[in-house]
């Protein structure tokens, strides 16, 4: 078998979530599917974080085992010698991860296509998608795009002026129908966050699993009109940047003093649990691991400690 890493971006306004679920449009299922034609074999994806409905990906992370022999017929024939600085010299074809990836986009591409066309929904230039391959590697068995992980980062975005709404920006960027909010009140009131704690007010969580995180990064800031939340941690919990969001929003409308959040923090329940901001203004923005000789000790690692980890 060959361990491929595939970096890959989506547009997840048209998908529900990652994970494939039966009868619907998913990251995971479109991306299986495909990868299932070229390989010619089913496959099962590792996800570095699994994203809800709605939810956008700049920079996600996943890998897949296949079959040596399908993984190496992707190569094709060699091309012919160009001479120069081309990039293929001398008769020598792509290589497979180049082909996976060019394959790949095609396919997904050509799935968007027939999906919007299926659906009546508006066309789309043609050879796009709102799934995107960027690279394909072959890896150590080492890596695990989950458990290998060291940090992820999101970005939440949100419109708190009506002068400054952007409707090419429709699709990632939250309109608040009030404002404008208080950012340094939701400053204030989110510093508590950072460090290591029991975040269950926050999180959706799954049986058998701890909702310890260590949160690096709470930060607010103005983007030109736009009000950026920068987030990043180890992991999260399921629906935990939402609701991290969620909370701050109370404050920055008025609705909780500071304080709240932390009372919120203390609490470690659910029956007090923050509200969750809308899904389409979170992005994830990139994926974090260490040098290769950690892959498999990071793994290890966060294997113990979170059984279930989103």
């Amino acid at each position: 078998m060959a361990r491929v890493r595939l970096d890959l971006a989506y547009d997840g306004t048209a998908f529900h979530g990652w994970a494939a679920q039966p009868g619907l449009r998913t990251v995971e299922g479109v991306l299986t599917e495909v990868l299932g034609t070229l390989v010619r074999t089913p496959v099962r994806l590792t996800v570095a974080g699994r994203t809800d409905a709605g939810v956008h990906a700049r920079h996600q992370v996943a890998h897949v085992d296949v079959p040596r022999g399908p993984w190496e017929g992707l190569r094709g024939r060699p091309a012919r010698a160009t001479g120069g600085s081309g990039r293929n010299e001398a008769g020598q074809g792509r290589s497979a991860a180049e082909a996976l990836v060019s394959r790949m986009n095609g396919l997904l591409a050509r799935e968007a296509g027939t999906w919007r066309e299926t659906w009546g929904a508006p066309p789309i230039p043609r050879g796009t998608g709102d799934v995107v391959v960027h690279t394909a590697q072959e890896v150590s068995c080492d890596f695990d795009a989950r458990f290998s992980a060291t940090g992820r980062h999101y970005v939440y975005r949100l419109c708190d002026r009506v002068e400054a709404r952007d409707p090419l920006r429709r699709h990632d960027v939250v309109w608040l129908p009030r404002g404008p909010l208080d950012l340094v009140a939701m400053d204030r009131a989110t510093r508590v966050l950072l460090g290591e704690h029991d975040f269950l007010s926050f999180c959706r969580p799954r049986e058998g699993a701890t909702t310890v995180r260590t949160l690096r990064k709470f930060r607010i800031s103005d983007e030109g009109g736009t009000v950026r939340i920068d987030v990043s941690a180890d992991a999260f919990c399921h629906s935990m940047v939402r609701s991290l969001v969620g909370a701050a929003l109370e404050v920055g409308l008025a609705r909780r003093p500071a304080e709240w959040v932390e009372e919120l923090l203390d609490a470690r329940s659910r029956r007090s649990a923050a509200p969750i901001a809308p899904a389409h203004g979170l992005t994830l923005e990139r994926v974090d691991y260490p040098s290769e000789d950690q892959w498999a000790a990071r793994a290890r690692e966060s294997a113990r400690r979170r059984d279930e980890c989103c």
